[in-house]
């Protein structure tokens, strides 16, 4: 919805510039998105003067109910505003791309000439736990902006129980969502949250059914379709935060058996210090388990939401989002997946500890690390926790 006094619009653009405009962009994505978003802001809001500030915050909070990276869907939607929607799939192709490529350089250089090589254990070890300790953070961080009172943190608490006793996540978010929006009726809700988990427990136990948390089918093919829908199953699941794509790509990618949760960390480590949205990490693990066309489809997947959103949707999702029940449903969800990404910390810290030789100097370096997480802040902060926790690894492996 525009608002009729708004007299800022993008100045005449041709595409090729739109598209090296947000390429730059890209290039220079470091931070993750809030120091990507406020490059965005500065450039197109306070200098030229594409959108008003108004306008930009509504556009803002909108995105921010909806999964995906939003600054990838930001920068989409105001290409669209510039050229219509071919400029909007300029513009997000032009913000991916840096972080693509370099990220398809590293899965090559990962795989050909990292992966395995016993001199660099150590330093991946070390850079594993420091990302252990930035999920650990981003888990807390994503939490105190969507658990706002005790029906919400009980969501989570539950998602978190019900994910490590092997519940499928598709229940979990369903179960969540749902609860929330009958929050008026906490007898219901509580029953809504509670029947759907249980009953799927009792299933289980009696079917012995395979769960979206563990092993899904032991060492299947990795083939270009199913790659094609980890990514898109992390693509329209992040709600809350790219943080939150991290239990839907594992599970579909280290729950098949094709890519180790040591690999799997390595791709997160990578893409938090690389200029693109945090969810380039898919496209590491992609390549890790297929290759570069792995790769590609992967990062297809997760993307697609992304353009699809604001490329096809956003006109009406401005006014459905507004909707009160729809809102509450969001939000139970998200309560939902701030449990379940907590669940797959828990499992990562397990699968990285079984590694280790010296519990002692892990849990110090882990330590340091969420210290530094959480107190300091800034662009650079988790690239340097990451490099601090390779030289530990390092030394200790000398």
């Amino acid at each position: 919805m525009t608002d009729p006094m708004d007299t800022t619009r993008p100045p005449p653009i041709s595409l090729i510039a739109l598209f090296l405009k947000f390429l730059r962009f890209g290039a220079l994505a470091f931070g993750g998105p809030v120091a990507q978003i406020a490059m965005v802001r500065q450039a197109l809001v306070e200098e030229e003067r594409w959108i008003a500030p108004a306008r930009f915050n509504r556009l803002l909070a909108v995105l921010q109910v909806l999964p995906g990276p939003e600054a990838h869907e930001l920068c989409v939607h105001l290409g669209m505003m510039a050229r219509g929607r071919i400029g909007g799939l300029l513009a997000g192709l032009g913000f991916m791309l840096p972080g693509l490529t370099l990220m398809m350089i590293a899965g090559w250089l990962y795989v050909g000439w990292i992966a395995g090589h016993v001199g660099l254990t150590g330093v991946l070890l070390g850079v594993q736990i420091a990302v252990l300790a930035v999920i650990a953070r981003a888990v807390v961080r994503i939490g105190q902006h969507i658990i706002e009172d005790r029906l919400l943190a009980g969501i989570a608490v539950v998602a978190l129980i019900a994910t490590l006793m092997a519940v499928p996540f598709w229940i979990i978010l369903l179960a969540g969502g749902l609860a929330y929006a009958a929050a008026e009726r906490p007898i219901v809700a509580i029953l809504v949250l509670l029947v759907p988990i249980v009953g799927a427990l009792i299933v289980q136990y009696f079917v012995g059914a395979t769960s979206a948390a563990g092993p899904v089918v032991a060492h299947a093919p990795a083939t270009l379709a199913m790659l094609f829908i980890a990514g898109l199953k992390g693509g329209l699941l992040t709600f809350g935060g790219a943080y939150t794509a991290i239990p839907y790509v594992r599970a579909d990618t280290v729950g098949r058996g094709w890519i180790s949760d040591s690999a799997f960390l390595d791709g997160i480590a990578l893409a938090g210090v690389l200029p693109a949205p945090l969810v380039i990490f898919a496209t590491f693990v992609g390549y890790v388990a297929g290759g570069p066309l792995g790769a590609l489809a992967v990062t297809a997947g997760m993307f697609l939401p992304a353009f699809a959103f604001s490329m096809l949707f956003f006109e009406r999702l401005e006014a459905v989002v507004a909707n009160p029940t729809l809102h509450r449903l969001l939000t139970g969800v998200a309560a939902a997946v701030v449990g379940i990404i907590a669940a797959t910390f828990a499992q990562l810290t397990l699968a990285t500890a079984a590694r280790m030789d010296n519990m002692l100097i892990a849990a110090v370096l882990f330590a340091l690390a969420l210290a530094v997480a959480w107190r300091i802040k800034g662009a650079w902060v988790t690239p340097a926790i990451l490099a601090g926790g390779a030289a530990v690894g390092w030394l200790i492996s000398l």
